[in-house]
């Protein structure tokens, strides 16, 4: 189910609000907790039941292998064994979904033969539900967690919100919230919050990650007679998309969660404001960053053996976060040359320091921009045909007319008809709306503060304007589309 659909708004979100408060009114906390985990799997496992076997034997077997570590009866040698076999399971679960075919087919190149392929669907989050589950391992070995029931155990897990897309959040984030002692009410400020934070994702999403979605996908088709500007325009399209729809899934899974009284980690923190890639990864994908961190990184050694293999551990860092996001020589090619620059800011610190902070952040924004063609690229040779044809620059038109037109909103058309100052404007400046999108972004990027960060106060505009964008929002739900990071 996605939250982009009319069925989650309409009927599913206030049906789990509703039954979830209901609950708690008479102080059935345990059903409040089965409630939502029975909605979670509703919401999981609704255009694919089958998904239901995956999480439901994910969750199963991590809750009794976490349970081993609590066993006094085990020795060290023991547990170690358990928690190396426990995530071999699961690393094997995301091997056998996600990455088997692309294995098999580079041993059938390499070797001219013709092994099956599988062509297995890839379940919905699975990478990130594996890796919380990972942590919640390895935080259960240290006896860091509470030894939790099962309950409080498969809600961490599957707590809708999060479960397709992250964040991915630590037990210690998220169970103690379910599990407070005073009595859960309605608390009409934070409800307010949270669809104040959904309907805001919600317009990012629709209204602005799609449009320049359908620019991405119109310019890949095109790639052979694209111009140098309309390469360079499906580059920045392709930037603005990532980050509008990551950037409206985390402030609608941050709304929902205030729904029912429970605040999510930022994971997302203007990352294109950043003057170094070192602080991009601060800012992108926080929660990602950080579970690479504290299970890859610190694990390894960090920082604390020398020079060289802190480089070493980065890079393995990065490969990781690289595999992680898909199985295509496109994602290892770019974790690569993002822990390179990673490594290379590090090593000339000195310099980089020097250089004034607009070039610090222009050279940033670029690399992520170019590093975000391979990213998104069919193959590498794709990746390389686009970047050739914007550093060429030779051919500075606008050719394609489904370009342009991609930009033009029927409520751009309402505007130039009704009020006739924008007609004359937009008639004026060839493709006006695309330059307008383009700019724009461009602008909100660098000088919108994060949500999270704002203090909400409810209030008669603020409602208004909430409103608004969510009737504009779901006026425009005519093609439903996925958020990009459920595919990973």
């Amino acid at each position: 189910m996605l939250f982009n659909s009319y069925i989650f708004i309409f009927t599913f979100l206030p049906l789990a609000v509703i039954g979830y408060y209901v609950l708690h009114f008479f102080e059935w906390k345990k059903a409040a907790k089965i409630w939502l985990i029975g909605m979670s799997l509703w919401f999981y496992g609704y255009n694919n039941p089958m998904y239901l076997l995956v999480i439901g034997g994910s969750v199963v077997f991590n809750y009794l292998i976490s349970k081993l570590f609590y066993c006094e009866k085990i020795k060290r040698a023991g547990r170690r064994a358990i928690l190396a076999g426990g995530i071999f399971v699961n690393l094997l679960s995301i091997f056998f979904f996600k990455y088997y075919d692309f294995f098999i087919e580079n041993v059938n190149a390499v070797l001219k033969k013709e092994y099956t392929l599988l062509h297995l669907v890839l379940p919905l989050g699975i990478s990130f539900f594996t890796f919380q589950q990972i942590s919640y391992l390895v935080d259960s070995y240290r006896k860091e967690t509470e030894n939790y029931g099962f309950v409080e155990y498969a809600l961490f897990v599957t707590f809708f919100p999060q479960l397709v897309a992250g964040p991915i959040v630590l037990h210690d984030e998220i169970i103690p919230q379910f599990n407070k002692k005073e009595k859960v009410r309605f608390d009409f400020d934070l409800v307010s919050k949270g669809i104040s934070f959904f309907v805001v994702g919600l317009f990012k999403k629709v209204l602005i990650a799609d449009t320049f979605g359908v620019v991405v996908a119109t310019g890949w088709e095109q790639l052979y007679s694209l111009t140098s500007l309309e390469a360079l325009i499906v580059s920045l399209a392709y930037t603005f998309q990532i980050y509008f729809d990551f950037s409206g899934y985390c402030d609608m899974a941050s709304g929902i969660a205030f729904m029912f009284g429970i605040q999510l980690p930022m994971n997302f923190d203007s990352p294109y404001k950043a003057t170094s890639i070192i602080e991009f990864w601060k800012r992108w994908h926080m929660t990602l960053s950080r579970f690479l961190r504290k299970y890859i990184y610190f694990p390894l050694g960090g920082s604390r053996k020398g020079a060289v293999i802190t480089y070493v551990n980065v890079m393995v860092v990065f490969l990781a976060s690289g595999i992680w996001h898909g199985a295509g020589w496109t994602f290892l090619v770019w974790g690569l040359m993002h822990g390179l620059f990673y490594c290379f800011t590090k090593m000339f610190a000195k310099f980089w320091n020097r250089m004034h902070l607009v070039w610090q952040w222009l050279i940033t924004f670029v690399f992520v921009d170019f590093t975000w063609v391979i990213f998104r690229a069919p193959t590498i040779g794709d990746a390389v045909i686009l970047i050739r044809k914007i550093l060429s620059m030779n051919d500075f038109n606008l050719k394609s007319v489904d370009l342009i037109t991609a930009f033009w909103l029927p409520e751009f058309t309402w505007l130039e008809n009704k009020i006739a100052v924008v007609g004359r404007v937009t008639n004026m400046i060839p493709a006006f709306w695309l330059w307008i999108w383009t700019i724009g972004a461009l602008f909100i990027v660098l000088n919108f503060e994060n949500k999270q960060r704002k203090k909400f106060v409810p209030s008669a505009l603020n409602a208004m304007g909430t409103a608004v964008l969510l009737l504009w929002s779901v006026v425009s739900l005519t093609g439903m589309s996925t958020f990009l990071y459920f595919n990973f």
